[in-house]
């Protein structure tokens, strides 16, 4: 008998102590898998807004506070922690890759042309049927480059004398202050007129634009959905909220943005809510030039 329970004992001690090695290893399994999870998403998001952010206007950058309104925003480069939303202009690099007949639109202007003026530009090798499609058809229908009312910008490279943000349009609640952004209309292949505002000087390097983009997180305080807006025009009067959306990730705890000169560092950092007790919590920084 005295065996029997020296056995039952023993047995227990390593019943004990087997239960706890299966729940290490469980617990282990979880955090691991919670982990992976976390840095699929958070690598996979911060993918995609560099993407975005390679084909930025790079002068076009701000940051707003929360809430958003037109006197709580500020240039990229100004921003601290207390600005939460981010948002630039993109250029139409989809029509600017073009198709086997060329580029959609080129980017040069013919300053030697006869047809270059301070109403119109000749851009050569440009084939802006093709532009205005894709411009089209990535709008959902809203931007038409052949539209006397086109809200299609164009916009010179490089960065004024006595440069102001502002002028892009971000705070205006009407088209009046957009004096970096020209509104145009194809007139043919590789002619733009200007529809609204006349530049003072035409310069040689242009971008077209159809769209802004704005990172905007959204939900409760420590615990954000990161939404990605677009299809909207700061140079027309709108907003970010006027724009399509999609979420690019859940969860998210911290979102944070610096612009150094031209170079944009990003901070994101998401949450498992399955985790139960175990607090488990991702971080991630990604730099773009």
């Amino acid at each position: 008998m005295v065996e029997v329970v020296f056995v039952i004992v023993i047995l227990g001690i390593v019943a004990a102590i087997g239960s706890k090695i299966v729940a290490k290893i469980y617990e282990s399994y979880i955090y691991s898998r919670g982990i992976d999870r976390l840095q699929t998403k958070t690598e996979l998001a911060l993918l995609q807004i560099s993407k975005y952010l390679a084909y930025r206007v790079k002068g076009s950058t701000i940051a707003r506070k929360l809430p958003p309104n037109d006197t709580n925003m500020t240039a990229l480069t100004m921003a601290d922690d207390d600005y939460k939303i981010f948002e630039w202009i993109g250029y139409d690099n989809e029509g600017f890759e073009g198709n086997s007949s060329g580029p959609g639109w080129s980017g040069f202007v013919d300053l030697a042309s006869n047809e270059t003026n301070k109403s119109q530009v000749k851009t050569m090798g440009s084939h802006l049927s093709y532009a205005s499609e894709v411009m089209e058809s990535l709008s959902f229908g809203d931007v038409n480059l052949s539209d006397p009312n086109s809200s299609v910008g164009l916009i010179f490279s490089g960065l004024p004398n006595n440069y102001n943000v502002k002028e892009y349009g971000w705070y205006s609640n009407t088209p009046s202050s957009h004096n970096y952004v020209y509104r145009v209309q194809k007139s043919s292949q590789d002619i733009l007129n200007f529809i609204e505002n006349q530049p003072s000087t035409v310069y040689e390097h242009y971008k077209l634009c159809w769209t802004a983009y704005a990172l905007v997180p959204e939900g409760g305080n420590g615990d954000w959905n990161l939404s990605l807006y677009y299809n909207f025009r700061p140079w027309m009067g709108e907003k970010y909220s006027d724009g399509n959306s999609s979420t690019l990730i859940e969860h998210v705890s911290t979102f944070k943005f610096r612009q150094t000169g031209s170079t944009i560092r990003l901070k994101l950092c998401a949450f498992d809510p399955g985790g139960g007790d175990f607090n488990i919590t991702f971080c991630k920084e990604k730099v773009v030039f």
